[in-house]
């Protein structure tokens, strides 16, 4: 492209890194200098407190990442319109560029403004990155959007490679002189009165290159055995990439990229079970594109007559991690402690509060957007419809979990509770995940009283699977 003079203006969003990060590379090939900026938008920020805890330590790690560079981060709040219109005038820049993104209030205000700097005579241009694939150019061979996994795993394992992941500049033309930033301290996006994030710290470090670092740890360890240890909560058996991935701090490409040419020394079935992942996040964002409604309305409408319980004191148990059940209790106490949930677990307890407890799934993920530091607006909506049976592709309704089975199964020594229910620490093995089944010269000997020091359960899961099924019948008598 032709040099010019003029700033251009580097639009970060949920792009948090330097490498493989296209619209960057993209205006330093521009040859003028670079102003990087972001922008703390009302509607198309983080999704909720954990994420906004997250967001303040990775906006950190990025401007300290540009210092090296040479340059700097400029932080402004507002009207995106708004704060781009006052730095254009500020500094006489004639070029905007961005990275895609991909949820529906950040594509409609991207498109307005598009439209509205290019009708003012400014060059503008946006890049990929967020995704390994465009969902709008992945298309069954009708021509529609895909409606299930499996055929989209297929056309993305056998259709083009995603780009080689490019390195990050080594340095960035200043302008020469910087306008006002805000400061990042006086956004609060961290938690003070109470601290409730406190703990998270224990095993997250927001940015670029811890992103890196979790990724080349799973290459060298948790990724040989993947298929089958990634099920067990309490194996270090994944990749915790997924906050980084959800902010950008690095990009599917390179993680997709870095599992290559490793069938020598990894089974393929690890690898493929781990990439398949990784394309099951590109189609949750698939179904948002062309279902962008997908966390307000069920997918399949027949859902929209189901007779959801209106139940405040279980939606609390549950919250809190109260519900008797230990897996089920050990999972929202590790979302609290932690702003992460193993996916295993998720899925246990996606399944009580609305198979248990009859509970509409919409009030659970916005539970999850609210306390997962790796909240996204597209795996959450498009996995708790999934669970809730409502989603493309779903897991029936009426297959319910037993959460008493499901931690003898998945979580056998217990360990996974103990660690997360305290309570039940000295608990034998025999009866860690029924205690109240358990004689009460155990429960003594362990130092538990039941709904006193661990909660009966809330609901029997005998009836409580009767009266989902129940109403599932309901459901289906009028479909």
């Amino acid at each position: 492209m032709q040099t010019t003079a003029s700033p251009v203006i580097v639009w970060f969003r949920k792009d948090l890194r330097l490498a493989d990060n296209l619209a960057l590379l993209a205006a330093v090939e521009h040859g003028g200098p670079i102003i990087p900026l972001y922008i703390r938008e009302k509607s198309c920020g983080p999704l909720g407190g954990a994420q906004e805890w997250w967001l303040h330590h990775s906006l950190v790690s990025l401007y300290a990442a540009l210092e090296k560079t040479g340059s700097r981060l400029l932080l402004m709040s507002g009207n995106a319109g708004e704060v781009l219109d006052q730095l254009i005038s500020e500094t006489g820049a004639d070029t905007v560029f961005w990275n895609r993104r991909y949820e529906p209030a950040g594509m409609a205000t991207d498109k307005a403004l598009k439209q509205k700097l290019r009708d003012d005579g400014l060059t503008v241009r946006s890049f990929a990155g967020h995704l390994l694939h465009e969902p709008s150019r992945v298309q069954t061979k009708s021509g529609g959007p895909y409606r299930v996994y499996t055929p989209f795993w297929r056309a993305l394992e056998g259709g083009e490679e995603p780009h080689a992941p490019a390195d990050e500049p080594k340095s960035l033309k200043a302008p020469q002189t910087w306008p006002k930033s805000e400061k990042l301290g006086d956004w609060k996006l961290l938690p003070v009165k109470p601290d409730w994030a406190r703990d998270f710290s224990e095993i997250w470090t927001p940015g670029e290159n811890s992103a890196r670092e979790k990724l080349d740890d799973f290459i060298d360890g948790a990724l040989k055995g993947y298929e089958e240890g990634r099920d067990f909560p309490a194996k270090d058996a994944t990749s915790l990439l997924a906050p980084h991935l959800a902010l950008g701090e690095i990009s599917p490409a390179a993680v997709w990229h870095a599992t290559k040419g490793l069938s020598r020394h990894i089974a393929s079935n690890d690898i493929s079970r781990f990439r398949k992942e990784l394309v099951w996040r590109e189609f949750c964002y698939h179904l948002l594109f062309h279902f962008p409604e997908l966390d307000e309305k069920n997918w399949n409408d027949s859902f929209d007559a189901f007779g959801w319980r209106d139940d405040e004191k279980s939606f609390d148990a549950w919250k809190r991690g109260m519900t008797g059940y230990p897996i089920v209790d050990a999972g929202m106490r590790q979302l609290w402690k932690h702003g992460t949930m193993h996916n295993r677990v998720r899925m246990i307890v996606a399944s009580f509060l609305i198979k248990h407890l009859l509970i509409d799934w919409r009030r659970g993920e916005k539970w999850f957007r609210d306390t997962l530091v790796d909240a996204d607006p597209a795996s959450n909506a498009a996995n708790w419809q999934w669970v809730a049976g409502s989603g493309a592709d779903a897991s029936p309704f009426f297959r319910i979990f037993n959460p008493i089975l499901q931690g003898e199964k998945f979580d056998g020594e217990g360990d996974y509770v103990r660690r997360f229910v305290p309570e039940l620490e000295k608990l034998e093995g025999k009866y860690i995940h029924k205690p109240f089944e358990a004689p009460q010269a155990v429960l003594q000997k362990a130092g538990i009283e039941l709904g006193k020091t661990y909660p009966q359960p809330i609901v029997d899961h005998t009836k409580a699977r009767e009266r989902a099924l129940a109403a599932y019948a309901e459901v289906k008598k009028t479909t």
